[in-house]
């Protein structure tokens, strides 16, 4: 090394020396630079290794003087970022760790040559303070990012621990296409939270060309709880009509702000050029997709925090025909819209037009706004959103002489309330209805009648209780009331069961026992389910059948939802012509001037999928 250097670096020297009783004076240098000592010294943590680091590191901070740096490069294994950091941080240094970012052309080379990444630990030596406890964690993740600060050193593992597994899925992800399902989030750098929720989808039938590799779909603020981007049958079905072998889409938080297209291909270009497939020239342009070529437009309206339910958000979103619609989430389950409703035109358009003289004055794009003096007055209460609630309204053809119900009493109970576009639109157009609805939760009785334009009446009461608890006391009334329809239309709280609508004890066949004793002979029990297993499903229809031999089953279409409809009398049962016949009565006598149907709703058509379990 001395004759290699001698002329190209005289002022450098080459000295023999152990590492772990160095012969330098005390506060000798401002830095020392280790390129893998560590990592080859601590390869396992018998006590005598250990020893050797703890020596070696001691040596480390003996001749660097107060404000100097030990940088160390390191792949970060567990047990070594572990010894580093814990080791410096009890001696009151400033612990950073920054990753090693690598070069464009490594990223795309035919064959990457290491799959984890390196890292740097900068240790900054302070002077010692009698009695602190100040400890300092940071990680610097991007090469032009700013450091973030961490709570802990456990918290600073997992961070690491994180950009590794990234690194592994990328390096997974360039090797071969068709892992399955794969998502991530990108954080937010300052804050930590998420930002951006990527799905990577390949299409291995698409034959390759030049230009068809690879292509980010940005999907539009507020739409991506469609079926088409929400579920991976939908995003499979959009990636093989985009043709590309391998396209990544991309969902936006509400809570970030975003400016535009533009500035979102910058932000993210770099990031996701590191899940390209391979075969990718390094040159390619990536073509970035939306619908509409915009970001679409989610205003958040109101957000609260419910003991019962957890955070939630009311906002308003644009759909795909310009209609705008708001929506009540619960962000404990984001990706699932929990009540939904289209908005007036006419208040569509005022929002629109104040959106484009807010963006004049550049207002940050998520920042909430008034649609009206009065929120819930904009609801178009004629028009129901979710495909479930259109179908357990077509189940009213289910009951005796549906041509009638405009003019014959009809009782109804509800449990399960949202933002009460079902109950209402129940009210408005049978006008002889009388409901009770039930709703655990007063915060959406609330979110209901200030923001989805929901009212009582003398015929719409609103019983503040737990359904379970409701049905129980009407059933042990002497007067036991009776209902010509039940709906079940209620969420469960666990995410951890397989059954998410309605709780399971909704289902148990004591309880189906009180239901049934509180409605009519000749009424109809609704309830939506929403179950992913196949055996848990299995054992509800059991027990609904046992309670009520008549049992319906509509699958939704694009969803998980199954509408069941139960009634007692099995020789009722009718054929799939006949349920079509009575819809299209039913529908003939509410489609009559001045009650504002709403033309694309088809009562026959919710029916046409029945099947008889």
């Amino acid at each position: 090394m001395k004759e290699r250097n001698a002329s190209r670096r005289p002022q450098m020297s080459f000295l023999k020396m152990d590492m772990t009783q160095m012969e330098f004076p005390d506060a000798s240098f401002q830095v020392v630079l280790d390129k893998g000592t560590l990592d080859a010294v601590l390869t396992d943590e018998e006590e005598k290794t250990l020893h050797q680091v703890d020596r070696m590191l001691a040596e480390v901070g003996r001749v660097l003087q107060v404000g100097g740096r030990y940088l160390c490069i390191s792949l970060a294994q567990a047990h070594i970022l572990k010894k580093a950091v814990g080791h410096f941080s009890r001696e009151g240094w400033m612990v950073r760790v920054h990753q090693v970012a690598n070069s464009q052309d490594q990223v795309l080379e035919a064959e990457p040559r290491f799959s984890l990444p390196v890292f740097a630990f900068i240790m900054t030596k302070f002077r010692p303070v009698p009695g602190s406890a100040l400890q300092i964690f940071e990680l610097c993740a991007q090469e032009q990012g700013k450091p973030v600060r961490l709570e802990s050193a456990e918290r600073l593992a997992e961070a690491v621990r994180e950009r590794q597994q990234y690194a592994w899925l990328c390096s997974q992800l360039y090797r071969k296409a068709g892992l399955g399902s794969v998502s991530l989030d990108l954080c937010d750098g300052d804050t930590g939270e998420p930002r951006y929720t990527l799905h990577v989808v390949d299409s291995p039938t698409v034959k390759p060309s030049r230009d068809n590799h690879f292509a980010i779909f940005i999907i539009p603020q507020g739409r991506e709880t469609e079926w088409l981007f929400g579920m991976e049958e939908g995003r499979k079905q959009l990636a093989a009509s985009a043709g590309f072998r391998r396209l990544i889409t991309v969902a936006l938080h509400r809570g970030q702000q975003y400016e535009g297209m533009d500035s979102i291909q910058a932000e993210l270009s770099a990031r996701v050029m590191e899940l390209a497939p391979a075969g990718m020239p390094s040159q390619q342009q990536v073509p970035f997709l939306s619908v509409g070529g915009d970001i679409g437009v989610r205003t958040v309206q109101h957000q609260n925090c419910s003991p019962l339910s957890g955070s939630y958000v009311v906002e308003d979103v644009q759909g795909d025909d310009k209609h705008y619609f708001r929506r009540l989430i619960f962000l404990s389950n984001r990706n699932v819209v929990q009540s939904e409703a289209r908005l007036l035109k006419d208040a569509s358009h005022r929002a629109q037009k104040k959106r484009k003289k807010d963006r004049k004055k550049q207002r940050p794009a998520n920042t909430p706004e008034d649609l009206s003096a009065a929120p819930g007055q904009s609801i178009d209460k004629s028009y129901l959103c979710c495909e479930h609630h259109k179908a357990m309204i077509a189940g009213l053809a289910l009951l005796r002489n549906p041509e009638l119900l405009l003019e014959t009493p009809l009782a109804m109970l509800v449990v399960g309330l949202g933002g009460g576009s079902l109950p209402l639109f129940v009210h408005d157009h049978f006008p002889k209805s009388c409901i009770d609805a039930v709703e655990i939760d007063p915060s959406m009785l609330d979110v209901a009648t200030q923001w989805f334009g929901f009212s009582q009446s003398e015929r719409m009461k609103v019983h503040i209780a737990d359904g379970l608890d409701y049905i129980t006391s009407l059933a042990g009334r002497e007067a036991r009331p009776r209902y010509n329809v039940i709906m079940f239309d209620v969420d469960s709280k666990d995410p951890t069961l397989g059954m998410s609508c309605p709780p399971p004890a909704f289902v148990d066949q004591p309880f189906l026992q009180k239901v049934k004793s509180i409605l009519t002979p000749e009424g109809v029990f609704i309830l939506n389910l929403v179950c992913r297993d196949l055996g848990l499903k299995d054992s509800v229809l059991t027990g609904l059948k046992a309670v009520f031999p008549l049992l319906y089953v509509r699958r939704i279409e694009g969803e998980v939802n199954e509408i069941l409809f139960c009634q007692l009398h099995p020789e009722q049962k009718l054929a799939t012509s006949e349920l079509l016949e009575m819809a299209q009565a039913l529908e003939q006598t509410l489609r009559k001037p001045a009650r504002g149907w709403d033309d694309t709703y088809i009562l026959s058509d919710m029916l046409k999928t029945v099947k008889i379990v």
